[in-house]
This record gives structure tokens, C-alpha cells and sequence, in this order.
């Protein structure tokens, strides 16, 4: 088959990878919510799921990168989906917590490992179109952020969210049916050198980058996981809860699009302003409309949706303020997406033993404190004082 037989393909495969994970990873907390009432867990295991899912993705993100460098992208996609479909499947049909919790951690490999393929697709696919593929990429992914919140708002009513796991797992059959009958390409992830990681450790910027990153993913999976907990747990005019769950899904799917906006907004912006400036800018921004929209919850708790413009371009530029003073780009993903994992996986455990000890808005309003931290890191943030070897 032609070169542009195989993109096309390629293309197929990334597209429905991106969408399902905006979609997941954007309404963990929705349907969290609901396994909370069906299993009857509590905030603190709650917080313990998130952790669990965040140490599955971490650890995908640096295995699955290694074993796509050495097996190639046909047979770590089709691994990465068979994984995916095993935790999905798991977790629709868990009688219990415990299984419930063991499978959790498999769906986040999963995602995990379909997220290091699709990044090794592009460049392997379409090596002189990256950069508006990648944008493309990013796109479905938010698409994906928006319909999810709202298919679920309109599933939960008559089904329960096992059938949409279940629904994901038997999704992922054709994937694997796709990429083994169609003519896919070879790619290779970026290799990730270990040994690399003790410059970079040595460097004051990039330390303070793994800490900012931390922080930012801290804020964001805390945010993403327990904003419907929150929300519920609000008067909110005594508003049913059938209703809340409406505004829930809506607030969601208008943070995710001033997610996109924010992303493809700055993504011309940094052709002008440099890294640091818009780590500074939109730190503030998120802390100051997180603050706001705490100080109006109850009345307009709407404001919320306005902190996703302000996440949106945090972690890309935290990323690339990495790879740009360090030699080894794949190492130094590597290494940013470890710190990501932990900063996510410790905050959804602080945040859940909060819940549990202050309730649920107490618990919530750790968002702030890993934000505020983040914006004082920015500050201490500057290429030019890397001692990293160029």
C-alpha cells in the first residue's frame, strides 16, 4: 500500500484514540460520582482511585515509550488497546471497591499506553505536516472533552455507567481489528536514555519545571476528578440533583471549550511571547479565576468553565519550556510526564482525605493551594539560567 495509504489509516486510528481519551479523562469525576452512590465509596477511596489511575498512566507513559522505540507502533497500539479494553471491561463489571480499584489502575495503563502511541504516530505518519496534525490531534481530543460530560448526562438517566465502560471496552475490539488488518505504519516512540535524566536533575530550571508541572497536574486532575462531587454538595438554590448533574456535564463541556480555544489560541501566541511570560500570565489567571469562581459558587458557579482557558496551555508550555533546554527530548518527556503521574496521583489522595476530614467543599479548595504554589514557581522559571549543556 502507498505512503498516503498508511497515513490515512494512521490518521483513522488516532483520531478515535484522541476522542476517547478527551472524552475519559475529561468525565472520570462524572462517572466517579456515580460509582461513589452504586459502590458506596468513600472520599478518601475516592481520592485513591484517582491515585491508582494516575500510577497506571505514569507507568505507561515511560514503559510503553520504551517498548514502542524497540517493537514499533502496529503491535504497542494494538497492546495499548487490548490493556485498555481489559481495565474497562474490569471496572464495568467490578462487584467490589477492591476490583473496582485493581482494574482502575489498568485502565490508566491502558490510556496511558494508547497516549504514547498516538504521540508516535505523527510524527511517523506525516514527518512534514507535525505541527497541524498534532493541532488536529489536539482538537478531537477536545472534542472528545466536550460531547463526553453531556452524552453521560443523558446516559445516566436510564443506564448506568457500567454500560458506558463497557461500551468503551467493546469500542476498542474494532480498534485492534483495524490496526491488524490495514496496512499501519512503523513507527518509533522517541527514545527515552535514562542516564539523561541526572543532567537534568542537576539543573535548578528543570527542577523547578518537575515541580511547577507537579503542581499544575495536582491542580488539574484535582479539579477534573472532584468538581462534580463539589458542585452537588452546593445548595445551589435548592437545585435537584438530576439538575446539578445537568449543570455539571454543561459546566464541563464549556471548560473544555475554552480549553480548546486557550490551547490553539497560545499556540500562535508563542511565536511572540516567550515560555516564561505565559507560565507567569496564566498561572495567575487560573489562580484568580478559581478564586472568583469559589467566591460565587452558589450564585454563579458557571464561572468555573472559565478556568479551562486558563489551564489549557499550562502543561503544552511547561512541556516545551523542558524540551527546549535539555538535549535529549525524549528523556526529557519522560521525566515530565513521571512528575505529571506523581503530582496527579498524590493530589486525587490529598484531595479525597481532605473530602473526608473537611467535606467536600473544604477538600475541594486544595485546588487553590496547588495553584498558588504553581504561580510562585513560575517565577523562579528562566531558560537562560539552565546549566544544561546545549
Amino acid at each position: 500500500m502507498s505512503t498516503k495509504g498508511k497515513s490515512i489509516h494512521a490518521l483513522v486510528i488516532l483520531m478515535f484514540t484522541q476522542f476517547i481519551s478527551g472524552g475519559v479523562t475529561n468525565t472520570k469525576g462524572i462517572v466517579l460520582d456515580q460509582v461513589e452512590k452504586d459502590l458506596g465509596l468513600d472520599m478518601s477511596q475516592f481520592g485513591l482511585v484517582v491515585f491508582i489511575f494516575q500510577l497506571g498512566f505514569t507507568l505507561a507513559s515511560v514503559l510503553i515509550g520504551y517498548y514502542t522505540d524497540k517493537k514499533g507502533l502496529r503491535i504497542m497500539t494494538v497492546i495499548g488497546s487490548i490493556v485498555m479494553g481489559i481495565g474497562f471491561l474490569g471496572t464495568g463489571f467490578a462487584p467490589n471497591i477492591t476490583f473496582f480499584l485493581g482494574f482502575y489502575m489498568i485502565v490508566g495503563f491502558g490510556l496511558g499506553s494508547l497516549g504514547v502511541a498516538s504521540n508516535a504516530i505523527i510524527p511517523s505518519a506525516y514527518p512534514d505536516k507535525q505541527n497541524r496534525m498534532f493541532n488536529l490531534a489536539m482538537g478531537v481530543y477536545g472534542l472528545g472533552m466536550v460531547v463526553f460530560p453531556q452524552f453521560l448526562n443523558f446516559l445516566f438517566q436510564f443506564a448506568s455507567w457500567r454500560y458506558f465502560y463497557i461500551g468503551i471496552a467493546a469500542s476498542l475490539i474494532a480498534v485492534i481489528i483495524y490496526v491488524t488488518s490495514t496496512n499501519f505504519p512503523d513507527g518509533r516512540a522517541e527514545k527515552i536514555d535514562i542516564k539523561a535524566f541526572i543532567p537534568m536533575l542537576k539543573d535548578a530550571q528543570f527542577v523547578f519545571l518537575m515541580v511547577f508541572l507537579m503542581l499544575e497536574v495536582s491542580a488539574e486532575v484535582s479539579f477534573m476528578n472532584f468538581f462534580p462531587s463539589y458542585l452537588k454538595g452546593l445548595d445551589l438554590g435548592g437545585m435537584s440533583t438530576a439538575d446539578k448533574e445537568a449543570m455539571v456535564a454543561g459546566i464541563l463541556s464549556l471548560f473544555s471549550v475554552f480549553f480548546m480555544i486557550g490551547r490553539l489560541g497560545v499556540a500562535y501566541l508563542t511565536n511572540w511571547i516567550n515560555e516564561r511570560i505565559i507560565l507567569i500570565v496564566f498561572s495567575i489567571g487560573s489562580v484568580v479565576m478559581i478564586g472568583i469562581s469559589f467566591l460565587f459558587a452558589n450564585d454563579f458557579p458557571w464561572l468555573f468553565a472559565g478556568a479551562g482557558f486558563f489551564f489549557s496551555t499550562l502543561f503544552p508550555t511547561g512541556t516545551a519550556f523542558g524540551t527546549s533546554i535539555s538535549k535529549a527530548g525524549g528523556s526529557a518527556l519522560g521525566l515530565i510526564y513521571i512528575a505529571a503521574g506523581i503530582g496527579g496521583g498524590i493530589a486525587g489522595y490529598i484531595v479525597g482525605i481532605a473530602s473526608e476530614m473537611f467535606g467536600k467543599t473544604g477538600g475541594f479548595s486544595v485546588v487553590l493551594i496547588f495553584l498558588a504554589l504553581m504561580t510562585l514557581t513560575t517565577f523562579f522559571m528562566d531558560t537562560n539560567k539552565s546549566n544544561q549543556a546545549k
